[in-house]
Parts: structure tokens; C-alpha cells; sequence
């Protein structure tokens, strides 16, 4: 079984981290690669920047469909391009945010989720709304940390402990829910210190396509889903043409 973990922005170092967290959980006979576009933002923090990670990430959908992967995750907290890319691809495509809210759902009562920053918190209530965790969503929480400070701010992740700290005291919440995939190699430490179980939506990911993939499952072509009509695309976009 072949899976494509695609980080929608350009910064190798966090696909790198990315890579490693997807190919922890995977399982014997899985191969995990994790890759970046070509193009796109170096990180992803804004619906700027979300908007224009979308043409690199279905540019890697349709390489992976030339090299017969099995399928895919999408590994930022703000979906992007989730539906375009299920139209693309004959395997399953889960997104991190998506992934993640459904294995904490399993979890507990109610979960709270900690994302980088504060703007990024609507984007992640649309989510919860998408999915339909309204009532399993306690609260959203920010720590202020960019995304590409992650690695390089030497106190980010006492800051992202206490802002889990904070979240669950607020929330009473049961679960977390580490809303940046740049955070996925934290999970295991904060579960050991909070408490609690502490969901990384790279790892989630990654297992949930795989057991899709086990089970012979993929996304309907009946309805919205299907392939998209063949027409022309100009400018920039004359590659994308189907």
C-alpha cells in the first residue's frame, strides 16, 4: 500500500517532521511518503494563503495518480482543496482536521482543539461545522505562535502546553486536538503531561487511510465527486487542464 502525505506549503523541514510522525503509525507492508508542492505558500495561516496552496496540492494528487498511490492525506489543519482532490483521485483523501476530529470524537465526552493562531480559529469553527462536531467541540484556542516558529522558538512548547492547559481548564474538556500538523511530533509529550489523550491529525490521518484502503474503500463517483468535466484552463493554469 502506497500513501501520499502531502504538506500543502513549501517548507521541507516541516514535511520532513511530517514524514517521520505519518510513517510511525503506518503499518508493515504501508509505504509513507510525505511530500511539498512545487508552489504554494511557505506556510498556511491565512485563507490567502490556504486559497493558493490548492493548485500545488492537486498538482501532487495527479503525480500521485500517475504513480498508483493508494491514497492520500492532506496534511493541514485548514483542509484545503479536500473535495477538489477527492474528485481527482481514485483512493481514499483524508484531511488532518477531519481526521483528527473524528478519533477524538471516539475519545471522550468533548474536545478542545489548540491551533497556532488566533485568525486561524474561524477557519477551524467552519471545520467543526463541516464534520457535524458541533456538539463534541468544546472550544478553540490559540497559542500565537506562527507556524514556522513551531521549530524555532525555544519556549513554543512550553507555550503550547500551557495553552493545552488553559483549554482543557476552560472547556472541561476529555480530549485535545493539536490543530497544526507542525505540531505532530508534541503529541505523545503533552498526552504524557496533560493527562489526557491528545490527538495528532497527521497520525489519524495516516491510519485512517490506511484501514479505507484495507477495507477496498474510496470516495463515491456518484454524484458531486465525480471526475471533473474535461474543459480548458489558460494562463498559469494551462497544466490543469483534464
Amino acid at each position: 500500500m502506497r500513501i501520499k502525505v502531502i504538506n500543502p506549503n513549501t517548507t521541507w523541514a516541516m514535511t520532513a517532521k511530517i514524514e517521520e510522525c505519518a510513517r510511525a503509525v503506518a503499518g508493515s507492508g504501508t509505504f509513507v511518503e510525505a511530500v511539498s508542492p512545487a508552489m504554494g505558500p511557505a506556510s498556511i495561516e491565512s485563507h490567502y494563503d490556504e486559497a493558493l496552496s490548492i493548485p500545488g496540492i492537486l498538482a501532487e494528487i495527479a503525480a500521485g495518480e500517475k504513480n498508483e498511490v493508494d491514497g492520500y492525506v492532506i496534511a493541514c489543519f485548514g483542509d484545503p482543496g479536500l473535495d477538489a482532490a477527492r474528485e481527482l483521485a481514485k483512493g481514499p483523501v483524508v484531511a488532518v482536521a477531519e481526521a483528527a476530529m473524528n478519533y477524538a470524537s471516539f475519545l471522550g465526552r468533548g474536545f478542545s482543539i489548540v491551533t497556532t493562531l488566533g485568525r486561524t480559529r474561524g477557519r477551524a469553527a467552519d471545520l467543526v461545522d463541516r464534520y457535524g462536531m458541533q456538539a463534541r467541540c468544546r472550544g478553540i484556542h490559540s497559542c500565537e505562535i506562527p507556524v514556522l516558529e513551531l521549530d524555532r522558538d525555544p519556549d513554543a512548547r512550553k507555550v503550547i502546553l500551557e495553552a493545552c492547559f488553559d483549554a482543557l481548564e476552560q472547556d472541561d474538556s476529555d480530549v485535545l486536538v493539536l490543530g497544526c500538523a507542525g505540531m505532530a511530533d508534541l503529541c505523545q509529550d503533552l498526552s504524557d503531561e496533560l493527562g489526557v489523550p491528545v490527538v495528532d491529525g497527521v497520525a489519524a490521518g495516516v491510519t485512517m487511510v490506511q484501514s479505507l484502503v484495507t477495507l477496498g474503500l474510496s470516495t463515491s463517483a456518484r454524484g458531486e465527486f465525480t471526475r471533473p468535466l474535461p474543459k480548458i484552463y489558460t494562463g498559469t493554469l494551462t497544466p490543469f487542464s483534464l
